[in-house]
């Protein structure tokens, strides 16, 4: 069938729709009638070239929620009509990080760059012009209709608005995760957050559930320094030197018990503070991508070994989302997980580019694409 989608031509580019042809699903996978998709920074990486694409043309978007239109054969345990969400790391249920819970970790996950099909490279299922076109994370979230594997589709109850489940698919359980999951944070404690945008207002929102005292989000934009406390956010501040200060006011000196990076685009130097911000014993999170181009670093690695601080990475969250999606869409219910509050600004596709010039402009939490 033909769908209309949001590519990139090249890199540094622009996504722009075009008119593409979409494959039948084929065993193990959906055809899935999209409803909205969210403008994540982890697009934008590819668009600037921050982060490598597989392949060129791209068709882009990894976070997004829709209703299963055709269900490939022999292909159990999904129907059309189906509401699902997509994660954009898959999971087989079968390898040792899923047996172990650990789904995030998936070695399905290994091929994501290829923008293929997981087994096979070269297996495509968009095309434009007769060129093979890849899929962002094997999703494609920006076309009307995409063909997916159903290791990366969470049924959801179907009374649930998609256009707020859609955010559950990376930038919810990205941020709330890397509080709970990757710092356990515990009651009583003082956090930082580095970034307040779609990922880091997510982690003020897990820190404020799990109880933190004190959650100190940071950034430079006054708009989101504004919104955070509607999150859980007990103080915004525009520097991480001041909410060093602030942290170490709270805790005679020591420091604040986690500092969680979420910043768009992270550098070695957003490491380094947000290290020498926590206390002895304390964890740093890093959860945004940097630039696969760069190599800067700037840890304080006395620190690390003589008041051992801890430094993590966080990939989705440290989540299994078969599991913990579900989990977030129930808090939401029961009016624990903002996710309406978070949609700042809702495109359709044909304005996509605008989304992301908003997004750079510091104007959104969230942009969401709704079909």
């Amino acid at each position: 069938m033909l769908t209309r989608g949001a590519v990139l031509r090249e890199v540094p580019g622009r996504f722009e729709v075009v008119e593409l042809e979409l494959d039948d699903p084929r065993p193990g996978e959906l055809r899935v009638r999209m409803a909205a998709s969210g403008l994540c920074h982890s697009d934008d990486h590819h668009a600037t070239g921050s982060q490598r694409a597989g392949r060129i043309p791209l068709a882009g978007g990894h976070e997004g929620a829709g209703i299963v239109d055709a269900v490939g054969p022999h292909t159990p345990g999904f129907a059309e009509g189906d509401h699902v969400v997509f994660s954009f790391l898959p999971s087989c249920g079968k390898c040792r990080w899923c047996a172990h819970g650990m789904q995030n970790l998936c070695d399905l996950g290994a091929s994501i760059g290829t923008n293929a099909r997981w087994d096979d490279p070269t297996s495509f299922r968009l095309s434009l012009d007769g060129e093979p076109v890849g899929q962002m994370c094997g999703l494609s979230t920006f076309c009307e209709y995409t063909t997916v594997s159903t290791a990366s589709a969470v049924r959801i109850d179907p009374s649930i608005p998609l256009e707020l489940a859609c955010l559950t698919g990376c930038g919810v359980g990205t941020g709330w995760g890397a509080a709970v999951n990757s710092a356990q944070v515990r009651p009583g404690q003082v956090v930082i957050v580095m970034g307040i945008g779609g990922i880091g207002v997510n982690a003020v929102q897990g820190a404020h559930h799990a109880g933190a005292a004190a959650v100190i989000a940071v950034d430079p934009v006054e708009f989101k320094r504004d919104v955070a406390p509607a999150f859980g956010a007990t103080h915004a501040v525009a520097d991480i030197a001041e909410a060093t200060e602030l942290a170490r006011s709270m805790t005679n000196g020591q420091g604040a018990d986690a500092a969680i990076v979420t910043v768009g685009v992270t550098r070695g130097r957003h490491v380094g503070q947000a290290v020498r911000a926590i206390r002895k014993g304390g964890v740093c999170v890093m959860v945004g991508l940097g630039d696969v181009r760069s190599g800067d670093g700037d840890i304080p690695l006395m620190e690390m070994v003589l008041y051992q601080k801890r430094l993590v990475g966080s990939l989705f969250g440290a989540s299994a989302p078969s599991a913990d999606i579900p989990a977030q869409l129930q808090l939401w219910r029961q009016g624990s997980l903002k996710l309406e509050e978070l949609i700042t600004t809702r495109y359709p596709l044909e304005r996509i580019a605008e989304g992301f010039d908003d997004m750079h402009a510091g104007r959104n939490l969230r942009g969401v694409i709704v079909y």
